[in-house]
């Protein structure tokens, strides 16, 4: 498994990448949609590149007419939003609720023991 460090470090210089025929704003936008697939790889883009950067560089796509690149990373931009809203809700909630455990089988225990 990758650690979170070097992905890091591997998005960071991915996003500010210009040696290359290809945009910055298109690299950007496929590690983004690449990394929903990964949980920990979502999480590291976040952090690495930020929302911010995503938004840029899909409008930057749509000016520069690269209208399929430009969905892309809306839909990625709407996927990452979804997740964080889904996270925000969460906080604080407790996931864990008393009640009723798991009897064994043929021990005799009732449900609420």
């Amino acid at each position: 498994m990758v650690s979170t460090v070097t992905v890091k470090r591997a998005l960071a210089a991915l996003a500010t990448r210009t040696d290359t025929a290809r945009r910055p704003y298109a690299a950007v936008i496929d590690e983004a949609d690449t990394a929903r697939e990964d949980l920990q790889r979502a999480a590291g883009f976040v952090e690495a590149v930020g929302l911010d950067r995503l938004a840029e560089a899909t409008s930057n796509a749509e000016r520069d007419g690269r209208e399929s690149l430009a969905e892309r990373g809306e839909d990625a931009l709407e996927a990452y939003r979804r997740f964080q809203a889904v996270a925000a809700a969460g906080e604080g909630r407790d996931h864990f609720h008393p009640g009723p455990g798991t009897t064994k089988a043929g021990s005799g225990q009732g449900a609420n023991q």
